[in-house]
């Protein structure tokens, strides 16, 4: 038996329906979105998508790019981990090759979804990027401000019965994997704050960076041979000690002074450490902070595996002093703004703030080391204090290899009795062996310098001795003219006496 097809809908009636069910629901969508706020928007969607999930077989986890002030780590990971599993299906991927980078980097454009199966279990991404208006957007660097932000997210889902599967075995291989992939691929960077994004942009875009090009490494630092052993063999063992920090209640961090006359390599020190280490740099500014709470966002910013510099120390500390002084006799009712403080600065080094993050060095910088508050100085802050000396026969010898390509030399024996009785810095060493490529030119004016210096240092000397001798005669001269005042003092109370 046939079916009334007198009582079935034309085609074009179903199509006729269809479209204007999809115009109302546009209709309705556009209301909503211009009529109720924000925050009634997202309880009606959510009461939606909960009614839809009472009859759905899926489960859908949400992973936020932070965590509090925190990064969230399984979002970085996701990041790195999907970037190798986009396929022929990805519609839309990120492509971009920083500057002295040999790589094209790759990663998921928004609202991209990508497919991963793991152990045989299908699991679903989504990259959700969310425009929000500045009104609605916590931004405490500008709360007037018009700019828009975006919060981003993953959206994971799989089989609600694969739950413990992906808490238990699949989240951690992303971690484990994108780790491995990380440091495989990773280019050491050198990140300073970004005043811009300090003030607008989200907390992981404080810092803005470049890649480290800096070519320093050990075999190439003209220091003390000992000297470079000890700082190598305390970078390993600190490297290797995460359990043994964690077992005797400690941060894991260290702290390195660097203190030494200008010249003497303190920099190259830092960016052979970065190079050995592969570990990122992060040159912080203390004079270019308004408070300790900017210092707070500044420092959460930052990322583990990683070396915070903050370079003349004893300056910079002075600065903040001066400024406090200054500010102390405004007059009432001027607006004030507050600076960085040693103490706020030290809840960092090894306070509470100091745990909010691993595997980190901090290095402080100065060519005084006699000028640093010793609050600064004290062991679990500093933990390792480096001189940084002038240029030693060790040390000159290296130079010459590197510059010249000899290691040995009919004038090394004058060259370096001269070195170790003059006080001349390896940067200024280097910027006499740069200037001829011929050995016996270099070596030559090599020598001239260093006699010129070495008279210069004698003559400064001598100088500073016989204005010693002339001052020392002046006192004694007016002791002298004082002492008949003083006899007749005495003897004017022997004849009361």
């Amino acid at each position: 038996m046939f079916p009334n097809t007198k009582n079935m809908p034309s085609t074009k009636t179903v199509l006729s329906t269809a479209a204007s069910l999809a115009a109302s629901a546009m209709l309705i969508r556009s209301i909503t979105h211009d009529l109720l706020p924000h925050e009634v928007q997202d309880y009606i969607f959510s009461g939606i998508r909960n009614v839809f999930s009472l009859f759905s077989s899926q489960m859908t986890m949400v992973i936020e790019e932070f965590d509090g002030l925190a990064n969230n780590q399984i979002f970085e990971a996701a990041q790195i981990y999907l970037a190798t599993k986009i396929s022929l299906s990805t519609h839309r991927v990120l492509v971009s090759k920083p500057e002295k980078e040999k790589n094209i980097k790759v990663a998921m454009e928004r609202n991209e979804e990508i497919q991963d199966v793991f152990d045989g279990v299908q699991f679903k991404w989504i990259f959700v990027c969310r425009q929000i208006e500045s009104k609605h957007f916590n931004n405490p660097g500008d709360l007037n401000s018009t700019l828009r932000s975006e919060i981003r997210f993953f959206e994971l889902s799989f089989h609600k019965k694969h739950k413990d599967k992906a808490f238990s075995c699949y989240l951690p291989y992303i971690l484990r994997e994108s780790k491995s992939m990380k440091e495989e691929n990773k280019t050491v960077k050198l990140f300073t704050i970004s005043h811009e994004r300090r003030m607008y942009g989200r907390r992981g875009e404080i810092w803005s960076s470049i890649k480290l090009d800096h070519p320093a490494n050990f075999d190439t630092l003209a220091m003390d041979s000992e000297l470079k052993t000890t700082i190598l063999e305390d970078l390993e063992r600190f490297v290797e000690r995460k359990e043994l920090y964690r077992r005797v209640g400690k941060a894991w961090k260290r702290g390195y002074l660097l203190y030494g006359p200008p010249g003497t390599g303190k920099s190259s020190l830092i960016a052979a450490m970065a190079n050995y280490l592969n570990f990122d740099i992060y040159d912080l500014e203390l004079a270019d902070l308004r408070s300790n709470s900017e210092l707070r966002r500044v420092m959460v910013a930052t990322a583990n595996r990683s070396i915070l510099v903050v370079e003349d120390i004893d300056c910079t500390i002075e600065l903040q002093d001066r400024l406090a002084e200054a500010r102390a006799v405004q007059p009432k009712g001027f607006r004030q703004e507050s600076q960085v403080t040693l103490s706020g600065l030290l809840n960092y080094i090894d306070g509470l703030w100091s745990s909010c993050g691993d595997e980190r060095i901090i290095v402080f910088t100065t060519n005084h080391k006699d000028r640093l508050d010793p609050a600064l100085l004290r062991p679990g802050r500093m933990d390792l204090h480096i001189h940084m000396s002038y240029c030693t026969p060790c040390g000159f010898k290296l130079l010459t290899s590197n510059y010249l390509g000899i290691s040995n030399h009919s004038l090394f024996g004058h060259i370096e009795e001269l070195i170790e009785t003059t006080k001349v810095t390896p940067a200024e060493v280097a910027e006499q062996l740069m200037k001829n490529d011929e050995p016996e030119i270099a070596l030559g004016g090599l020598i001239e310098f260093l006699q010129a210096k070495k008279k210069e240092s004698e003559e400064a000397k001598a100088s500073n001795v016989e204005q010693g001798a002339e001052g020392q005669e002046a006192e004694c001269e007016k002791q002298k003219e004082g002492q008949p005042e003083e006899i007749e003092n005495v003897e004017k109370n022997a004849t009361v006496l």
